[in-house]
């Protein structure tokens, strides 16, 4: 084997290792990120969206946020999602922010990729988060933990 096959087999089994852990990651649903700003806490609940003008109001139940951009496929699927899962649930809200716009935020909330979903409860307080185009099951899975 020569040297030059060698690169292309590694090349192709370090692209095949770099797909499948996007693949089983994507779109999951994994804890929250701390918030810089300070702490929430039962008695002063501190929205993640404290402070922004955002247009739209919270959900009663949860609020499922999505940061998306404007070339970004998936966001596009997730967006559909979000809003067929907002449509079935009662109390729950659909917001998509434009990451762009919004950079300061983005950087205070940590989102590295779009899309990322974050479920917020009903005083705004991220519950989980998700980076990647999730499934209506994998969002109603997270909704059911508030």
């Amino acid at each position: 084997m020569t040297t030059g096959q060698v690169i292309l087999v590694a090349a192709v089994l370090l692209a095949l290792a770099f797909g499948t852990l996007r693949l089983v990651n994507d779109g999951r649903f994994r804890g929250t990120h701390r918030v810089m700003g300070g702490p929430a806490s039962e008695e002063h609940p501190v929205s993640v969206l404290q402070g922004e003008e955002i247009e739209h109001e919270l959900g009663a139940r949860a609020t499922l946020l999505q940061f998306s951009s404007a070339f970004c496929a998936p966001c596009r699927a997730t967006r559909r999602i979000l809003a067929d899962v907002a449509g079935l649930v009662d109390g729950v809200a659909h917001v998509e922010i434009d990451a762009e716009h919004h950079l300061e935020l983005v950087r205070r909330l940590g989102i590295m990729r779009t899309p990322t979903t974050l479920v917020l409860d009903e005083h705004g307080r991220e519950v989980t988060r998700a980076q990647g185009a999730p499934t209506k099951d994998q969002v109603l899975t997270a909704l059911g933990q508030i």
